[in-house]
């Protein structure tokens, strides 16, 4: 089995100006959008989803990332990443969770663009047309909230109900402008351990 890509989509936007200012770079935010046939779809409940994510997980990473780093501009002006996946209505939330949610998917993003966070995401249910919302976050430093950005795209005639988009995103930078400070600042001044509790 593999994958059975119907077409992929991709969409770039470069943020010139935030909040009156001009943002000094311009941001750019890419997004890769893969629309593929549910490998589940007709088969009712199945018990054992392995064998079709390790067939098809691997070939939409292959097929996504490349393209994904070129429009970015490489490995290298990748500073956040993410992904996405939203099913169609005759399938499970657990089929679009599967594509996303192995290694086998993540690591040819991560490696790709020289990351090592883990990767944010969504994982749900539409019908064509919905918002394929991805949230990016810093490729290597978690806490880093001026990386926390969301960016979203519409495919008109996907998903269908037998079908699956698989999404990965990537950005140059954080969000322009960015000034609310991150995680690493709260916890030094309110002096918590990474779970977010105060230390004794």
């Amino acid at each position: 089995m593999s994958a059975r890509i119907r077409k992929i989509v991709t969409h770039m936007e470069d943020v010139l100006i935030e909040g009156g200012r001009e943002a000094s770079p311009p941001l750019r935010v890419c997004t890769v959008a893969a629309v593929v046939r549910n490998p589940w779809a007709d088969q009712g409940f199945v018990e054992d989803l392995r064998p079709a994510i390790l067939e098809v997980a691997p070939e939409l990473g292959e097929a996504l990332v490349p393209r994904m780093l070129d429009l970015v501009g490489g490995a290298e002006a990748v500073e956040a990443y993410g992904k996405a996946a939203v099913v169609g209505t005759s399938g499970e939330v657990e089929h679009a969770s599967a594509m996303i949610h192995t290694l086998r998917f993540g690591n040819k993003l991560r490696e790709g663009a020289g990351g090592s966070s883990f990767l944010p995401f969504t994982n749900t249910r539409g019908g064509p047309g919905c918002a394929v919302m991805v949230p990016l976050k810093h490729k290597t430093e978690e806490g880093t909230r001026s990386h926390f950005l969301t960016t979203e795209c519409f495919i008109a005639d996907a998903p269908a109900p037998d079908e699956i988009v698989v999404a990965i995103a990537g950005a140059t930078g954080g969000r322009p402008h960015a000034r609310i400070g991150d995680r690493y600042q709260d916890m030094e001044e309110m002096d918590v351990d990474q779970t977010g509790a105060r230390r004794s």
